[in-house]
């Protein structure tokens, strides 16, 4: 008797980018302590997802701190967030910027395998120093190729990110469960190869098929407590370490 192969399991990740009203800086010292525990103490809690922190202080004028989420369902998802809104810290935060997607495996690769390849890894971060997220969309023409015309492109496509090894993909799909198509985030220690990577990918073929592959958001990863720390200079050390 041979074993049914296992159902694919997919995992939701949520990228949210959140702004601190500008009037919480004046609010007391001590009081704006006291909310950046309580909101820390709830990231750092037990919770039925993952959160991984990134501020992007000094690198958006519309976004000053980055959650990574990655839960097997919505529910986790939106309860973390009906939580963060509860607190006091919560209540002077905006999400200006909410995107949702769904690991899977790409259709592209076919039976090509290779080293530390994006299918074979679990979701969520290696660890690296900085994250680079944006929203994709496609033109429609792109859907109307042939899909070994696709791949072909896609293959090409592919190559040009395999001559930069430090950087590390992760592709999230979101037809129809957000208004983009996809979800791009890269990590790597060293932003000048993320640089040379993109403009290398704007020759390729498949770049004339993108619709739209903006805003884009540098964040840095660093702990929930110097994240938040960041928000009113209280962590006054680089958050690169």
């Amino acid at each position: 008797m041979t074993n049914a192969p296992q159902p694919e399991r997919r995992r939701l990740m949520r990228y949210v980018l959140y702004q601190v009203d500008p009037a919480w800086r004046s609010l007391p010292p001590e009081e704006r302590s006291l909310q950046k525990k309580e909101l820390a103490d709830l990231l750092g809690s037990s919770l039925p997802l993952e959160v991984h922190a990134y501020s992007t202080v000094g690198l958006r004028a519309d976004a000053d701190i980055c959650l990574w989420e990655i839960a097997d369902a919505p529910g986790p998802i939106q309860d973390l967030q009906a939580r963060v809104n509860a607190t006091e810290l919560g209540r002077h935060l905006r999400p200006t910027y909410s995107y949702l997607a769904m690991t899977r495996p790409s259709q592209y690769l076919g039976g090509h395998r290779h080293e530390g390849q994006e299918d074979q890894m679990p979701a969520g971060p290696v660890g690296s120093t900085y994250l680079f997220v944006y929203p994709m969309v496609k033109k429609r023409e792109w859907y109307a190729l042939p899909f070994e015309e696709r791949r072909r492109i896609m293959g090409a496509h592919f190559k040009i990110g395999h001559r930069y090894p430090g950087v590390k993909i992760h592709t999230g799909y979101s037809f129809g469960i957000d208004d983009q198509e996809f979800v791009v985030a890269f990590e790597t220690d060293r932003p000048q190869d993320f640089l040379d990577l993109v403009q290398r990918l704007r020759t390729t073929e498949a770049s004339a098929y993108t619709k739209r592959d903006t805003p884009t958001f540098t964040c840095i990863s660093t702990s929930v407590e110097r994240a938040l720390g960041a928000l009113d200079g209280a962590a006054l050390s680089t958050l690169v370490t």
